[in-house]
């Protein structure tokens, strides 16, 4: 496997998780990062996820992936800051964590992979792509239920 293959399994990843969660969220491309031998595709969340919601939404998230044999490597149960880490079977390893006003991220890291160019993710995002903005935007999205309790 290559860099871009590897990208593209991870871009399959988060696909899948992404249309796991529902209510659906919005979300954009994080940067896509390159290694030695390594490449990482982040997602960020820009639908706001309220306090009370956040243990929910790593239940969908941890669930899916356990369900999808993913082995999960470690649990952050922090109130403000929680965070799931996984593993697939090929080695990727997965993260959700949260951060500041609710905004969850998604990053899926290679193995070792042979070295390749790499282009953008060709997966359209479900809302502004917000396209050569850096750092995003916080979440500022809201939903009747991801969002509930949320100022």
């Amino acid at each position: 496997m290559n860099m871009q293959e590897a990208a593209g399994r991870a871009d399959g990843i988060l696909d899948a998780v992404l249309m796991e969660i529902k209510p659906r969220v919005h979300w954009a491309h994080g940067p896509t990062s390159i290694g030695g031998c390594d490449v990482s595709r982040m997602r960020v969340v820009m639908t706001i996820v309220s306090t009370g919601r956040r243990g929910s939404f790593l239940g969908v998230v941890g669930r899916f992936w356990r369900k999808n044999g993913y082995r999960i490597k470690a649990v952050n149960k922090d109130v403000d800051f929680p965070a799931i880490y996984a593993q697939t079977s090929d080695g990727f390893g997965v993260t959700l964590s949260v951060g500041g006003e609710g905004q969850a991220f998604f990053e899926v890291d290679s193995p070792c992979v042979e070295e390749s160019d790499v282009a953008e993710s060709t997966t359209p995002p479900n809302g502004p792509s917000y396209e050569g903005v850096y750092p995003l935007p916080r979440p500022n999205v809201r939903s009747d239920f991801w969002s509930a309790g949320a100022p």
